[in-house]
């Protein structure tokens, strides 16, 4: 028994460990260490509840999956610190999800079900490298352009910048604007730049207001 649970956690640590090196290349904020860390840590908590529930079982009333649960639940705290919004963008989302999932093929292992969790940890790996290639593609072309305009004309030159990307075939998709002193407004615009444009052409197109 104790050297299946041994292999249990050998097992966590490489299937951990092949989702966080993918996280580790992209350079996520949760890598290889992080990702194969917890795998392994879900898988004991799994170890620990099963045989706790082996030992008792018949003497008290026992749930083996409630320690699993409370680690579902509880890696929302890892999850979060690795989101991070920058500007429009909110980085993280992928390796806070990746972390959940991980903590999920651990408990698998933990419960014995191996053919499953590394089917898991395939598909997960699958969907970090090549969905990330075509998600790219949905994705290409979109890009953050900031701007300074002046307090006293504000509308009139967001009205002429808009024109401008207009003009130039750019697809606004958001627009925010923070107050950064008293004379001078900054302009947040996210952009989808159309092929055969680059963002240093319509940062000249706008130098011109």
């Amino acid at each position: 028994m104790i050297w299946e649970d041994i292999l249990k956690l050998v097992l966590a640590m490489i299937l951990g460990g092949l989702i966080g090196i993918e996280r580790e290349v992209t350079n996520s904020p949760a890598g290889f260490r992080t990702h194969t860390l917890l795998c392994m840590g879900a898988t004991l908590v799994m170890i620990i509840s099963k045989n706790i529930f082996d030992v008792y079982h018949g003497e008290a009333m026992l749930d083996p999956l409630r320690m699993g649960a409370q680690v579902v639940s509880g890696i929302g705290f890892l999850g979060a610190g690795t989101i991070i919004k920058d500007g429009f963008r909110v980085r993280g989302l992928t390796t806070a999800a990746s972390l959940w999932v991980v903590a999920c093929v651990g408990l698998a292992i933990g419960s014995g079900l191996y053919e499953l969790s590394i089917a898991a940890a395939l598909l997960i790996f699958i969907t970090l490298v090549i969905l990330k290639k075509i998600e790219t593609i949905f994705s290409e072309g979109s890009e953050a352009i900031e701007i300074s305009i002046d307090k006293s004309e504000t509308s009139i030159k967001i009205a002429k910048a808009i024109e401008i990307m207009k003009q130039m075939d750019v697809q606004i998709k958001n627009i925010k604007m923070s107050s950064q002193d008293e004379t001078t407004i900054q302009g947040n615009f996210l952009v989808k730049i159309p092929r055969g444009t680059t963002v240093e052409q319509v940062y000249e197109k706008l130098k011109s207001m």
